[in-house]
């Protein structure tokens, strides 16, 4: 191994959520100086925002071996490794004492507002490589500042960036207007305040992830205690053998409990499902909200309407940056294939690191959530895997970057049809349509009508 050249300068990691700390801790352990800038007032700061809903994978699989090391000389102990932590568990048990482990390494109140090479905008070639970065900073106060980085880490994740409602990638027709009646996040129905939001109304939640079945579940909880209360659960797909994930046959047990509560909640009565829902417009009727879909189509009127289409990177503070981003995802070039959910419903991917995140631009790097783009699926685990790589290559051991040291769990669910099911898969069917005929609804669990799937 050679050592990290002696620049002076920090490497720089945007964001302190759990990527974003456990590369630095891995910096600190091959002797490269981060300087982590969280634009939040705290560790794992959208972490927080999630804080009521529990993570599907356990302690041992959501903290980084890097970081344990860090914590251990602090008196830290670990978490049971077999239980599942809440999101706010998660923060406070954590990501906050890793925080304080690195002490002055993180700032908060710090928002990146843009990266770039000293003098070189992205058009400019001359000497560009030999010029450090810049990291344009503007503090909670509205000061700003410039700090100068060897290296840029950008581990500030998609939380920020929801995707819409609408099923063209773009805002629906009347979805900013309804705002006050939309939500983006899966509900902390603990708080009262959001019960009341939601009991004895008729709910829409769109999409097909884990962050939906969990909507529908607790839904499904409510309705038990609250007369009135019911889902209509929109996908945009048709329904397939992965529509509820791996279920008893995922590796992580708990992600698949979650496809079998959706499962269930549509089961016993407590949500419809109505699937190949493109929805294009928002309309207000008395004061409830009515979708309609690109085909036409109208649904019964709901009162509320969470929306769980996925996340989308925030790109604009690296316009200045040269980076190799697949068209689709906005993903790295050499990783997009590899989680194209165009082609992929596993909830995994081959292990990866410095080699598929590189960029034309050297030494930045996109990690975390933030490095699949567009794509879901993500694993704390392959995000750790991912800067123990990159902190490898930035300390010139290029042999440790290249390894693998982690071994994913699937979901059981491999090979579907991803995010559009495959046309015409079932000629016989009296529809000649399958999984993917017309659009219709239908309650999952029940028999589908013209054979269906």
């Amino acid at each position: 191994m050679t050592e990290a050249p002696a620049t002076g300068l920090p490497t720089v990691v945007i964001g302190a959520g759990p990527i974003g700390l456990a590369a630095a801790a891995h910096l600190v352990a091959r002797g490269v100086e981060p300087l982590v800038l969280e634009a939040g007032d705290g560790a794992g700061s959208a972490v927080r925002e999630w804080s009521h809903v529990r993570l599907f994978s356990a302690w041992a699989e959501v903290v980084d071996p890097a970081a344990e090391k860090l914590l251990s000389p602090t008196g830290w102990t670990a978490p049971d490794g077999a239980t599942y932590p809440t999101g706010g568990d998660w923060a406070a048990l954590y990501l906050q004492p890793l925080a304080d482990a690195l002490g002055t390494r993180v700032r908060f109140g710090a928002r990146v507002t843009g990266v770039s090479r000293l003098g070189r905008d992205r058009v400019v070639d001359a000497d560009r490589e030999r010029q450090p970065f810049t990291v344009h900073i503007v503090h909670t106060d509205g000061t700003e500042e410039r700090i100068t980085a060897r290296a840029v880490i950008d581990a500030s994740g998609t939380w920020s960036t929801p995707g819409p409602i609408g099923g063209d990638g773009l805002p629906a027709l009347g979805e900013r207007t309804a705002a006050d009646r939309i939500s983006y996040r899966v509900p902390d129905l603990k708080s009262p305040a959001v019960r009341a939001r939601y009991a004895g109304r008729r709910t829409a939640v769109i999409g097909s992830g884990a962050s939906a079945f969990t909507a529908l579940a607790s839904l499904a909880d409510l309705a038990k205690e609250a007369p009135g209360t019911h889902a209509v659960w929109i996908l945009r797909r048709g329904v397939s053998g992965s529509t509820f994930g791996g279920g008893e046959a995922d590796q992580l047990p708990a992600r698949g409990a979650l496809g079998l509560a959706a499962k269930a909640a549509v089961d016993n009565g407590y949500a419809d499902a109505v699937t190949g829902f493109r929805t294009t417009k928002v309309e207000n009727d008395d004061e409830q909200l009515v979708l309609t879909a690109e085909d036409g189509r109208r649904l019964d009127p709901v009162d509320e309407v969470i929306v769980l289409t996925g996340f989308r990177p925030d790109l604009t503070f690296l316009e200045e940056l040269r980076l190799g981003l697949d068209e689709r995802l906005q993903a790295p070039v050499e990783l997009a294939p590899l989680i194209d959910p165009n082609v992929h419903s596993c909830g995994t991917v081959y292990p990866h690191g410095a080699k598929e995140l590189s960029h034309p631009e050297p030494d930045v790097y996109l990690v975390g959530m933030k490095s699949y783009g567009r794509a879901p699926t993500f694993l704390a685990m392959t995000g750790y895997e991912q800067v123990r790589s990159i902190a490898a290559a930035l300390a010139g051991d290029q042999e440790a970057a290249a390894r693998v040291e982690l071994t994913l769990p699937e979901s059981g669910v491999c090979g579907g049809a991803g995010l559009f099911d495959e046309p015409d898969t079932s000629a016989a069917d009296g529809n000649g349509g399958g999984c993917c005929a017309a659009p219709t609804t239908l309650r999952i669990g029940a028999p589908a009508p013209s054979g269906g799937c």
